[in-house]
């Protein structure tokens, strides 16, 4: 029975130009070499299964070979060449550093590089997990690694860079190695497949790729596994089982049941996913992965982004189009809170299903606003459309957590800012315009046809009026200052007009203007009611309200504090 080689050393890189997804440190090392400029010591540092050490042998089987090909490559013919294909160099020394990191294993090794080469060119020493050395190990190495004989080069190789000391570091030429991108993993896995004759789909390779998590090592002895499961046909399926990953299926049908507000087949889902065993917060991570996906898709510019095979990819493109922008941005920022959440969380399950309900609830609240906004508003044409201020997502999400009260408002915050036509706002600052449309909407779906319009008196209307604020009024203390000031009066008929003293009175008295008139018309039956706050300037209320108008009024008092907003380039926080 022939000895099986696993493909991370069947395959590895003999060459330079084999050398996969490091295309920056080849071009440079070969460089060096073809201008005669190497360098007494390299550090190559970087994640597992880049390169790091496949590269320090090339670049020692290359500065020893007799015959360098005008592509700075071995000639694999010399006699260095083939001492080093079969392990039988004198002139390539690797040391294991995790296991030799004493101060005898380096005072040894210094011992061995004042013997020139007896063949060959240079002695390279190739030192490996370099940031076990212990500290003293480290000492007893910087005279050498810092003035070495001219043959002798020092070839470090690291995982953890910020574990060795500065004085090593400032002794080396320091070679980062990047992680090797899913495209460059997937493009070699279809070469060692076709090297084997066997049969699989760029599905299947990317999920490979990302289980690998940029290191070609790790994709192969997975691509080993899978082909040991599954013969000489992989197949997504077969993939997906065999590494127990959460199928992208999971994702796509979960978000079709968000977006359909369907509640009873989300839990469904997240009970099947629970059931196959797969942890919560590992399911949050790649739900967030999927909601990010979605939004790049939004734009032709950003679907490059997407590391996914073209079925997948197309799947994407198409859920897409179901889902605005502002809903995707509003999900991944309830997903991410969730998911820093989970760990705390004492029912896990219950706190997964509380993420799925309430972003079925926001997602069926906006559709709702939107079909009351086509119904409302009129036609409008193009350049109108553009300034239209679209719902507010706090808005529509405070709405939802109302029907699903475990998660308080205050934690799912954003300040994520909406684009709109060519111009940028952020939804801080749309706060007042958009509360203003809402109550404007709600306001004709409030107002009954066909209902009693009773006339009453002035006194009936303060007593009602009256009512209204002890039952309502002193829950907050601003509030309840705003209603008790100035008695309301009527104009126009049926009009209700209450004076106030500044903008921020206005707004409030916006936002409560539903609650309030909806009590004033069953109190007076009479439905044809309304009222509307007006803002009045008073010689005596100098009061400053806004954070521009005590800003003003400090200044009045210490002119200083203008000089100083200057000179700092201070703002206003409005």
């Amino acid at each position: 029975m022939e000895n099986f080689i696993v493909s991370a050393r069947k395959y590895r890189p003999a060459t330079f130009d084999t050398v996969v997804g490091q295309p920056s440190i080849t071009t440079t090392l070969k460089n060096a070499i073809r201008q005669n400029q190497l360098a007494q010591a390299f550090l190559f540092c970087g994640p597992r299964g880049v390169g790091k050490t496949t590269c320090a042998r090339i670049l020692a089987k290359t500065i020893n070979c007799l015959n360098v090909t005008e592509s700075i490559e071995p000639c694999n013919t010399c006699e260095s060449c083939k001492n080093f294909n079969t392990s039988a160099s004198f002139n390539i020394y690797e040391l294991d550093a995790a296991s030799n990191n004493s101060v005898e294993d380096i005072r040894n090794l210094v011992d061995q590089v004042r013997i020139p080469p007896q063949t060959g060119k240079y002695k390279v020493y190739i030192i490996d997990e370099v940031h076990m050395l212990s500290a003293s190990a480290f000492n007893a190495f910087l005279k050498t690694l810092e003035e070495p004989p001219a043959y002798a080069k020092f070839i470090l190789a690291t995982t953890e860079k910020h574990k060795i000391i500065p004085t090593i570091l400032s002794r080396c030429q320091i070679f980062d190695f990047k992680r090797i991108t899913i495209d460059s993993i997937v493009s070699h896995l279809k070469y060692v497949a076709g090297s084997q004759q066997v049969t699989v789909d760029e599905d299947s390779l990317h999920i490979i790729a990302q289980k690998a998590d940029g290191s070609m090592r790790d994709a192969l002895s997975i691509f080993d596994q899978i082909v040991s499961f599954s013969g000489k046909e992989v197949t997504y399926d077969k993939v997906i089982e065999n590494l127990n990953v959460l199928d992208f299926d999971y994702y796509f049908r979960l978000t079709d049941g968000i977006l359909n507000g369907n509640f009873p087949e989300t839990i469904l889902i997240i009970d099947d996913i629970l059931d196959r065993g797969f942890d919560g917060q590992h399911f949050m991570g790649g739900f967030g992965s999927h909601l990010r996906n979605l939004l790049m898709c939004k734009d032709a510019s950003t679907v490059r982004l997407l590391d996914a095979g073209d079925m997948i990819r197309s799947r994407y493109l198409k859920q897409s189009q179901a889902c605005q922008p502002g809903f995707l941005l509003k999900a991944l920022e309830i997903n991410n809170q969730y998911d820093l959440n989970y760990r705390i969380a004492n029912n896990k399950r219950l706190h997964l299903e509380i993420l799925v309900l309430l972003l079925c609830g926001m997602s069926n609240q906006a559709e709702t606003t939107t079909i009351q906004k086509k119904k409302s508003v009129p036609e409008i044409s193009e350049v109108q459309a553009v300034k239209v201020s679209p719902p507010k997502p706090s808005i529509i999400l405070d709405k939802a957590i109302e029907s699903i009260p475990p998660k308080p408002a205050s934690d799912i915050k954003t300040s994520v800012p909406v684009t709109m036509g060519k111009g940028s706002l952020s939804i801080k600052d749309l706060t007042t315009e958009q509360k203003k449309e809402e109550t404007d909407i709600q306001d004709e779906e409030t107002t009954p046809k066909n209902k009693p319009s009773d006339s009453f008196s002035n006194e009936q209307l303060l007593t009602a009026w009256k009512t209204y604020i002890d039952l309502k009024g002193s829950a907050s203390t601003n509030y309840y200052i705003t209603l008790t000031k100035r008695k309301p009066y009527l104009q126009d008929g049926n009009m209700l007009i209450l004076d106030v003293d500044n903008k921020l009175q206005e707004d409030e008295l916006l936002l409560k203007k539903n609650e309030l008139l909806s009590f004033l018309r069953n109190k007076l039956n009479n439905f044809e009611l309304d009222f509307t706050p007006q803002v009045i300037i008073s010689q005596k209320d100098n009061k400053p309200y806004t954070p521009l108008d005590k800003f003003k009024k400090m200044a009045e008092i210490n002119p200083a504090i203008i000089k100083l907003k200057d000179e700092f380039d201070l703002e206003i926080d409005f």
